[in-house]
């Protein structure tokens, strides 16, 4: 999609090879998706653009290590102060996170909980930098009172690094942003019907006063908006003397216009957050086996188990074996290992009293040969509840 000089909106259809003010995707944004989680329709540009992506940041890996020790008690802070340190372009090199007290080696795993453990720190609203969207919408945006804290724009810069480092690394992060945070991250021209997503009410009364005559209604609304910070009212003028101007059938455009980019101004994306729902058929057709095979009890019992979880269980199993409790864009066949895509792997190792363990750097669950399905969801329960941190076995 492009526009005009004249803010004229036309679209380029590359597989066509057509320019047209027509849009060629009838129904495509609501039609199926594919394996990426975009529509058919899409699936193919997005595949190409998510292969480049991925060979430029290969291409400009530095050889070095970028070595981070962190605390699990101190994880912000300690986090915060040692990304600070780097130059942008070292944080392009192989990074290697040590846990203090743990033995656990870092082949990727290690990493992957690191990204997931600080998403939850750096992105919890508790801190005043980001908001939820609205009370049924948990997509992050930036908190309009954030200046309470006089240190907000360094946390902001420590929270860009850390974005940009779980893209470039390939690593996901436990939550998301709203479409307006996105497009503006872009320079995408944000429209009235963004604001939808993020808040339905807001959007609604915006579009009553579209469509209706504010005059004949009497409405008597200006150029300014009313908004609460820590329990006071503050005033915003959207244009200068804005206080003064009052809104019109003639003006009311411009209103809605500056209106719609002062909501999202203070308030998939896919590659950074990854898919939240679990294709189970899926799962279990990118799973290998060592010492096992697809019939063995204990491996119908496990699928039998995954079954009956919720989503938030999978996710804490899926985070147990591989260090993260995302699921590629692409599927379970995407998974990242040490290197490279590393299929989800069970093996059997052990006595049936012990506990399973996991290898997060090789995605790789060892699961001993219980002889009950009880006695299997016992012990998997546990491990994936009560257990925590890296240790060398």
């Amino acid at each position: 999609m492009r526009f005009t000089l004249d803010g004229v909106r036309y679209f380029v259809d590359h597989n066509g090879r057509l320019t047209t003010f027509q849009d060629p995707r009838p129904g495509a944004a609501k039609g199926p998706k594919g394996v990426y989680g975009v529509p058919i329709a899409y699936e193919r540009s997005f595949r190409w653009k998510l292969g480049q992506f991925r060979y430029l940041c290969q291409s400009n890996a530095l050889p070095q290590y970028v070595k981070i020790t962190v605390a699990r008690q101190t994880l912000f802070e300690d986090s915060f102060q040692q990304i600070m340190k780097f130059q942008p372009y070292d944080l392009r090199g192989r990074l290697y996170i040590i846990f203090r007290g743990e033995e656990g080696l870092d082949y990727g795993g290690v990493a992957r909980e690191w990204f997931f453990l600080l998403s939850h720190e750096v992105l919890n609203p508790m801190y005043c930098l980001f908001e939820y969207a609205n009370n049924n919408n948990y997509c992050l945006q930036i908190n309009p009172a954030s200046g309470v804290n006089p240190d907000h724009l360094h946390y902001f810069r420590f929270i860009g690094r850390f974005i940009a480092m779980a893209l470039y690394h390939g690593k996901f992060i436990d939550s998301g942003f709203t479409l307006p945070f996105y497009k503006r991250m872009l320079s995408k021209k944000l429209t009235m019907k963004d604001l939808e997503t993020i808040d339905p009410e807001y959007y609604n009364s915006l579009v009553w006063i579209k469509e209706n005559d504010i005059e004949e209604c009497g409405l008597e609304m200006f150029f300014s908006v009313d908004f609460k910070v820590w329990g006071k009212i503050e005033s915003h003028e959207l244009s200068a003397n804005g206080a003064d101007l009052q809104v019109t059938e003639e003006n009311k455009e411009e209103y809605l216009r500056l209106m719609t980019d002062w909501r999202q101004r203070y308030p998939c994306i896919l590659r950074l957050c990854g898919m939240q729902d679990f294709d189970i058929d899926d799962w279990q057709r990118s799973t290998i086996y060592r010492d096992y095979t697809c019939t063995s009890e204990q491996i119908v019992w496990f699928w039998q188990y995954v079954r009956e979880l919720d989503n938030e269980k999978r996710a804490r199993l899926l985070q147990f074996v591989t260090g993260t409790c995302r699921v590629p864009v692409g599927g379970f066949v995407e998974l990242m290992g040490s290197n490279d895509p590393q299929k989800f792997c069970i093996e059997k190792v052990g006595k049936e009293t012990w506990l399973p363990r996991s290898h997060t750097c090789f995605n790789r669950l060892d699961l001993p040969p219980y002889k009950s399905y009880e006695q299997l969801k016992e012990k998997l329960n546990f491990a994936i509840e009560e257990t925590e941190g890296f240790y060398q076995v």
